[in-house]
């Protein structure tokens, strides 16, 4: 059970999770999760792994919902370069936030920009693949969708990315 606040009813839902590559904002990684306050953080950490083989050092971008001390501490111990927003902008030690080098890294402001991208893709999956109003039950089922979905607008910016034969 969800409640988006304090006024509105709960109800079961799920939350979907992506993760995008910054050069074409392709989707490497997709699932769902049950609704949480923890399922973001815990999703991306799900997701790593089939993204990074953890021997070169990767980036992640994300916003300041994921500023939290254990979550940052194991993206550091993947070699995962944490490029997470800040509170207000301005460091928070007592948070765990970013360590200097990691503030000062050339990608950072890179990084922050790109993040919109992830929201590009809720918003075509919402709009064009019709999933703002999911007609499957259960995790399983709506993971395949949004998979699916995801895959759809992976297909699509592809097309575009592909040199055009006359």
């Amino acid at each position: 059970m969800f409640r988006r606040s304090q006024a509105a009813e709960s109800r079961p839902s799920y939350l979907g999770h992506v993760i995008t590559e910054n050069r074409n904002g392709l989707v490497v990684a997709a699932c769902v999760t049950q609704s949480s306050t923890k399922a973001e953080r815990e999703a991306a950490l799900a997701m790593l792994p089939q993204v990074s083989d953890g021997r070169r050092r990767i980036t992640l971008g994300a916003d300041k919902g994921y500023q939290e001390r254990e979550f940052l501490q194991r993206l550091r111990s993947w070699r995962v370069v944490p490029h997470v927003a800040e509170y207000g902008g301005k460091p928070r030690p007592w948070l765990g936030g970013l360590r200097a080098e990691e503030r000062n890294d050339p990608g950072f402001e890179t990084s922050q920009k790109k993040r919109k991208r992830v929201e590009q893709v809720f918003s075509w999956i919402k709009d064009v693949a019709g999933l703002r109003q999911m007609k499957f039950r259960g995790r399983k089922r709506v993971e395949w969708m949004f998979q699916l979905a995801s895959a759809a607008l992976n297909l699509r910016r592809l097309q575009r990315l592909l040199p055009q034969a006359d």
